[in-house]
């Protein structure tokens, strides 16, 4: 395993100072935002006009090696078809296999979101790549069981595990482990029941036990520090900890 950074964790910064201060954080590697609003390193709008300028902005990272990239649009339909396959020729320029995709809002019929992820699975699998559906509050797999539910019946989709959002979110205290064997990239914060956002070390993310039942299912990938700026918070010092943290049990 590896440890990395996202670049979701600097919102409110130009593009061009990320990367620099990933490095002097003594981060690596990298995962990508490719959304199509809010911070992006580039949009999936721009990566299928001009694949090629694409592929040069998000090689333009100070060193930093890409792992994934997490994929954020707004179009329907077709379109919406033609700018992942675009995204995945960027990650397989890249060599880039995560995917990373948020699932379904909750009330979404299931079978139109299993029509969804096939069809993604599909796409991702003609260049290499594999899709990552986000755990997340709010979404289809803020249930452990959904998400699995999802995996088992769409025939190589994983997870991208942020256990956070199992903590703090509506099935709280459930035993989450079920999910391990899908996971192919993971999130980390802090977390407690009622926060979803706490300094490392004061929530209840057992980042031990988390790394100990990901290496006995074979998990290689990242570790990815996804730690979001807080008023009142250091933010550079709450992702330096991280980083040690987390190097510190692999």
């Amino acid at each position: 395993m590896i440890v990395c950074s996202s670049t979701e964790c600097f919102p409110d910064l130009p593009k061009e100072e990320i990367a620099p201060l990933m490095v002097d954080l003594e981060f690596t590697s990298v995962e990508l935002a490719i959304h199509e609003e809010g911070l992006s390193w580039v949009r999936p709008s721009e990566v299928l006009s001009n694949l090629e300028q694409a592929l040069d902005e998000c090689r333009n990272t100070s060193r930093l090696h890409a792992v994934a990239l997490s994929i954020d649009q707004t179009v329907e339909g077709e379109l919406y078809y033609e700018q992942f396959a675009a995204c995945c020729k960027l990650a397989k320029a890249l060599k880039v296999v995560p995917m990373i995709v948020p699932a379904a809002e909750l009330g979404t019929p299931f079978n139109a979101e299993i029509e969804r992820l096939q069809e993604l699975v599909r796409i991702a699998s003609l260049e290499g790549c594999q899709v990552a559906l986000k755990t997340q509050i709010g979404c289809m797999t803020e249930d452990p069981d959904t998400a699995v539910v999802l995996c088992d019946h769409v025939k190589g989709l994983g997870l991208s595990l942020d256990p956070s959002h199992y903590i703090a979110g509506p099935h709280q205290g459930r035993d989450f482990s079920k999910v391990i064997p899908y996971v192919l990239h993971v999130h980390l914060r802090d977390a407690g029941k009622n926060d979803l956002h706490m300094r490392v070390g004061q929530g209840e993310v057992d980042y031990g036990r988390l790394i100990t039942q990901l290496s006995n299912a074979g998990y290689k990938r990242a570790l990815c520090v996804h730690v979001p700026s807080v008023v009142g918070i250091d933010h550079r010092a709450e992702l330096r900890k991280m980083r040690l943290l987390l190097e510190s049990l692999l």
